[in-house]
């Protein structure tokens, strides 16, 4: 399947849609982590508290269309109670939260509050409106902060660093240091031989944390692409990570794979039209 999305449009989109609910999901609890402090498993635990406790408040109807927006593990938390509306107040719903949670009441306030703001980063901006427009004027302290995160429904969703990281360090069988470094390496690889013009495309989708290696090359090569080919450019990812090339190789391929999880489907065929046919059959 690798091999057809790099030659077929249509392969390309049906895999980037496989991997969506998972990498979306990964992005919800990753921010969550992030937020709170949270270890992964905890993280869940207050994704799931929240989520389905929210199921409990709205209406089945108002539960679905928020669901359609959502990776299949959050709708089946949100849609697990199936029930009419049930109107609690705040303090009822912070108690279910604690309660499933097996936590305090101020620390459940603390998880919703994150649980929120990472569903804001996730779905679009006009459902988070009509979720806040559900709720009683009491829900904003829960919601409040959500709003500074909600993003603009045709921007494409940002991934966190330490997730794309996370991505190459799985496929890679890597360290998390030597993911980081890897996918630096990659990417200042890449952006070397690429356009100046796509590298800033490229940016705007790319966790902030790999912009300096996008700025390096870029500074490096005055912006103009630079012709190499796959041997070449295999080994200076080689040369920059001190490795040999078949460990450059298959962090290259970990680093495409993660990049074709994060960047838009445009992002990726932009790239790849750069790139001659023989880096597409090797790397993706």
């Amino acid at each position: 399947m690798t091999v057809l999305m790099a030659r077929d449009p249509g392969a390309m989109a049906e895999l980037v849609y496989q991997y969506s609910d998972e990498w979306r999901y990964e992005r919800f609890i990753a921010a969550i982590e992030q937020l709170t402090g949270l270890p992964w498993t905890r993280a869940e635990r207050a994704a799931q508290a929240t989520m389905e406790t929210l199921g409990e408040r709205i209406t089945g109807d108002q539960a679905r269309m928020l669901a359609e927006d959502l990776p299949v593990e959050l709708r089946m938390w949100l849609l697990s109670d199936g029930a009419e509306a049930q109107r609690f107040d705040v303090g009822e719903f912070l108690r279910r939260v604690a309660e499933r949670e097996e936590v305090d009441s101020e620390t459940a306030e603390q998880h919703v509050t994150a649980v929120f703001v990472a569903l804001a980063r996730l779905v679009r901006s006009d459902e988070m409106a009509n979720l806040e427009g559900q709720l009683p004027q009491e829900y904003r302290r829960l919601i409040g902060e959500a709003r500074k995160h909600m993003r603009d429904p045709r921007a494409p969703a940002l991934v966190l660093g330490d997730l794309f990281v996370e991505r190459v360090a799985r496929r890679a069988a890597l360290e998390p240091p030597e993911a980081r470094r890897a996918s630096e390496a990659v990417v200042e690889t890449l952006a070397e031989r690429i356009a100046g013009g796509e590298v800033d495309d490229l940016a705007e989708q790319l966790p902030e944390d790999l912009h300096p290696a996008l700025e390096r090359a870029k500074a490096s090569t005055g912006g103009k692409a630079q012709k190499m080919s796959l041997d070449e450019f295999i080994e200076r990812i080689a040369d920059r990570e001190g490795i040999s090339y078949e460990q450059a190789l298959e962090h290259a391929r970990a680093v495409f794979a993660a990049l074709r999880d994060t960047v838009t489907e445009k992002e990726l065929s932009d790239i790849l039209s750069e790139l001659p046919r023989g880096y597409r059959e090797a790397l993706l």
